[in-house]
């Protein structure tokens, strides 16, 4: 599991940093009229916000998630549901303009429950596999 997080994680921050470059380059051939129900007049602050927050929570679940770490989960779940927000927010202000919107949505759908069979893999393995009632409720045990 954690191979799986490290590589849809480093891949979405790939993403997520080359879309935050080029809207911070101005966005060319993308319509400055999509932002007329936001607050922002240029892609420069959408692209940065992208860059430093689904980007940087995604470079995060990869790095933790590739050593193993105990923060693999939390990161994993953090970082899906950055980038689940983040197109949720997109489509409510620009719309559904390309079908990359939908795939992204269903990769940080992804990164959530992965992060989920993540903590339940570490809650299980210490211990004889029992688990209490709440962690198996939530593992699906």
């Amino acid at each position: 599991m954690e191979l799986a997080t490290a590589t849809l994680a480093g891949l979405t921050a790939a993403n997520a940093v080359g879309g935050a470059v080029y809207g911070l380059r101005g966005a060319p051939g993308v319509p400055r009229a999509w932002l007329q129900r936001s607050p922002f007049r240029d892609y420069r602050i959408p692209s940065a916000i992208l860059g430093i927050a689904v980007g940087g929570s995604a470079a995060g679940a990869a790095a933790t998630a590739w050593r193993g770490s105990d923060h693999a989960p939390v990161t994993a779940v953090a970082a899906g549901t950055v980038l689940t927000g983040w197109i949720v927010a997109q489509v409510a202000v620009i719309g559904l303009r390309s079908a990359l919107q939908p795939a992204m949505a269903a990769v940080g759908i992804g990164l959530i429950g992965l992060g989920r069979r993540l903590a339940c893999d570490e809650r299980e393995a210490p211990g004889p596999g029992v688990l209490d009632r709440g962690r198996a409720a939530a593992c699906g045990h």
